[in-house]
């Protein structure tokens, strides 16, 4: 078989070295790695921006439809399950419910926690406090998330 005819054969057989095999398996590899070290990142900079938007704009008009009818927000007692049924002694000036919850409950944080209501706020003096307890799910933290 001369050069030529060797040359040839080798162009025409079909398939990988064992070589080209190992390196696609550790290019694969670590692509998968940097994925999985940056998915906690990723997803909690996602779970910080839904409760954000939450906190800063998905209530203001159910909160600000409430004190219209109600003459002024709820209590901190009353809470925001106030926007979903009649808080006690107030159901005839009551036209909501100003809100959609399923099964009547609080809304829920991305950590599964029900977001927290203060009226009159602690941060937000002349109004209200609405926030997100963040993830360590503990008020009054650093990591809380709210309308301040």
């Amino acid at each position: 078989m001369t050069t030529v005819q060797k040359t040839t054969a080798r162009r025409l057989r079909k398939g990988f070295t064992l070589l080209e095999i190992l390196i696609a398996v550790a290019i694969v590899g670590m692509l998968v790695g940097l994925a999985v070290t940056n998915t906690d990142k990723i997803l909690g900079q996602s779970q910080e921006g839904v409760a954000k938007l939450f906190v800063n704009e998905s209530l203001k008009t159910s909160l600000v439809r409430f004190r219209i009818d109600m003459g002024d927000y709820p209590s901190t007692e009353e809470g925001i399950k106030a926007l979903i049924t009649a808080p006690e002694g107030k159901a005839d000036k009551w036209r909501g419910p100003y809100m959609e919850a399923k099964g009547g409950r609080s809304p829920i944080d991305p950590w599964n926690q029900e977001y927290q209501y203060r009226y009159p706020g602690t941060k937000n003096t002349e109004s209200y406090d609405l926030y997100s307890m963040g993830r360590d799910k503990k008020p009054d933290t650093d990591d809380d998330l709210g309308n301040w």
